[in-house]
């Protein structure tokens, strides 16, 4: 089995952080990503980048961080007790954008790189990430080509890698006390390291790489579509749905407050405008009707 190469890995993330960012610019064509390079003082640091007050973006962020330490937080050793006593280093980059316009779908992208070492023993290490994509108004040729993108990213690797994290996506992505799937879903894979470090770490370059093919397409059909206030209301209220997975269950969002890192890089993935109504329901065969019907349910898109 190949041996890990972390600076390997570290030299790739920064240049996805970088290739990411130019690519929103260009569609953008007015805002700028800004950069706030940090230092952690337990170990390690990053570069988080956010773009705000775009022309079609209201706020994105694209966030490298690197963080290391002595020991491992709960939120890591709880399912891996293997890991106890061992120092860590975790990398990736994580992503979340925001659009103005509500035919433009939210997306979420993450890929990142762990290993937990100690003296004598072999290291642990594996590697993360996906996307996923978070509709308002949904469009079946958008979530067509979103999956068949990701499907595409995965094929080289094996015919059951996408089904199997496209399913693990559905899974994760789900808000339990709503009884609703986030968005339509994508890749999610985690603890990765079966075929070697050399195939992993090229399958993660696959998914980060396809994640501004899937993307981009979307944006451009979808960003001059004329919306009104109802369309507008409905998107911040969904967004509500956003902030409720990140703050109450996503991994990331937990094992970083955990680790001591960053809030502000932490948080980037939240919106800037949201709202929440009591016990509200879309009426009845209305396009907002239809994102919980014909969207949010798990199905095969590509089928």
């Amino acid at each position: 089995m190949s041996q890990p190469d972390i600076n390997a890995v570290r030299e790739y993330l920064l240049s996805l952080q970088g290739n990411i960012c130019n690519a929103l610019e260009e569609i953008d064509g007015q805002a700028r990503f800004e950069l706030d390079e940090w230092q952690r003082e337990a170990g390690g640091g990053g570069r988080t980048r956010v773009l705000s007050g775009g022309r079609f973006f209201e706020q994105g962020g694209v966030n490298f961080s690197e963080v290391s330490g002595d020991n491992l937080p709960p939120s890591a050793t709880a399912s891996r007790p293997e890991l106890a006593g061992r120092s860590f280093k975790a990398m990736g980059v994580s992503l979340v954008i925001h659009p103005h316009n509500p035919y433009v779908p939210t997306s979420h992208a993450n890929v990142r790189f762990f290993i937990a070492e100690k003296a004598g023993e072999e290291p642990i290490w594996w590697f993360g990430g996906g996307y996923d994509l978070t509709p308002y108004y949904g469009n079946k040729d958008d979530v067509m080509h979103w999956h068949q993108t990701a499907k595409a990213a995965c094929e080289p690797f094996g015919e059951d890698v996408y089904p199997r994290f496209k399913h693990w996506c559905d899974e994760y992505f789900y808000l339990k006390h709503r009884d609703e799937c986030r968005g339509v879903g994508g890749l999610f894979f985690d603890d990765l390291n079966e075929w070697g470090f050399d195939t992993c770490f090229a399958f993660l370059q696959s998914v980060g790489n396809s994640y501004i093919k899937a993307y981009a397409p979307i944006v451009r059909k979808r960003m001059d579509v004329a919306y009104g206030e109802r369309e507008r209301d409905f998107q911040l209220y969904r967004r509500g749905r956003y902030v409720e997975f990140n703050l109450v269950y996503d991994r990331g969002t937990l094992f970083g407050l955990q680790s001591g890192g960053r809030t502000e890089s932490i948080l980037m993935s939240l919106p800037p405008l949201v709202k929440w109504r009591y016990n509200w329901q879309p009426e009845a065969g209305s396009a907002e009707a239809r994102l919980y019907t014909d969207f949010l349910p798990p199905r095969d898109w590509l089928s």
